[in-house]
């Protein structure tokens, strides 16, 4: 165990404030977006295109599907938003999850100090409310970039112990794989962070692609717990979308694994010689828009069959005098 300390200490510290940039970031954009996020949720959303597209934005935005999609679930059951327009913005936040992938993987975490002293500068002598806002975003990134940064210094010495080398390549079983991502997603109540831990392990060769993959998938499904969580005790309409968000993850997700060996190919092919970080990045986003293009032109029949499985509550008779 002595052994192992010197990565695992620095590893934890890294995962921590990586945990923490990531609320605070999202807590940063939250604030500066304001009350707009709720307005272009309900007012972009006239059919599942421009549904996908709002998702999208707003994800990227905000950098988190989970909270999108608790969002729209409380719009919802506000009936602010009705069932099917929520379906495009649930298949938007799914791509739009990739783009902190896709940060993850520029390995710009040396550069980390200028956000964050930007940033802190915005806050300290600043005291307007935008800008402070601005600086909080910044902050938040500077500390996103260090925290990943940490992680990959941390894991470098495990390229020089064989044993661990053995054990990541021997994680050859998707569907062993995905249930791990699935896990570690619950357990930290994030699935970029399990994506960026992948991410890491892959740019330093530790981990192979497919075994990447597959732990991205879990985590695709682990994200699912918030959202099915936040359904529960609300309208029947909200239920259904949480529902949903479940069922399209976990049957693009059973495909993945079962399609696991081409994909890993199409994204090699794809990814053109890219380092191994970049490629994992880069199935992250193929694997979410795949899923949402095949699963776009369904949505109206879905919406029907979920209608019919989960109708709305019949309203209860007045009592009479």
């Amino acid at each position: 165990m002595t052994l192992y300390l010197p990565v695992l200490l620095p590893l934890l510290a890294g995962l921590v404030l990586f945990l923490f940039a990531l609320n605070y970031l999202s807590d940063g954009l939250k604030a500066l977006s304001g009350d707009k996020v709720k307005v272009w949720l309900s007012r972009f959303t006239r059919n599942v295109v421009t549904g996908i597209l709002t998702g999208v934005g707003i994800t990227t935005l905000l950098d988190s599907s989970s909270a999108v999609i608790i969002m729209t679930i409380a719009l919802v059951n506000a009936e602010a938003l009705t069932f099917r327009q929520a379906l495009g913005i649930v298949l938007g936040a799914n791509i739009g999850t990739t783009f902190s992938s896709q940060l993850i993987a520029l390995d710009i975490g040396q550069w980390a100090g200028l956000p964050m002293a930007v940033g802190f500068a915005l806050m300290v002598v600043s005291k307007r409310q935008l800008v402070m806002q601005c600086g909080q975003v910044l902050l938040g990134l500077g500390m996103l970039f260090l925290a990943l940064y940490l992680m990959e210094e941390a894991v470098e010495p495990l390229k020089n112990m064989p044993h661990v080398k053995a054990w990541m390549h021997d994680l050859d079983n998707p569907w062993q794989g995905a249930l791990i991502g699935a896990g570690i997603t619950v357990l930290l109540q994030s699935s970029s962070a399990t994506v960026g831990m992948a991410v890491v392990l892959a740019a330093q060769k530790l981990l192979p692609l497919s075994t990447g993959i597959a732990l991205m998938m879990g985590a695709e499904l682990g994200t699912c717990a918030d959202t099915l969580v936040a359904s529960v005790g609300r309208s029947r309409a909200a239920l259904r979308t949480g529902v949903f968000h479940f069922l399209f993850n976990l049957l693009s997700i059973g495909l993945g694994l079962l399609l696991i060996k081409p994909f890993t190919a199409l994204v090699e092919t794809l990814s053109m010689n890219a380092p191994p970080g970049r490629q994992l990045a880069n199935a992250h986003v193929l694997f979410n828009v795949i899923g949402v293009v095949l699963v776009a032109g369904l949505v109206p029949f879905l919406a029907g069959r979920l209608e019919q499985w989960l109708p709305d509550a019949a309203p209860q008779p007045r009592a009479t005098v």
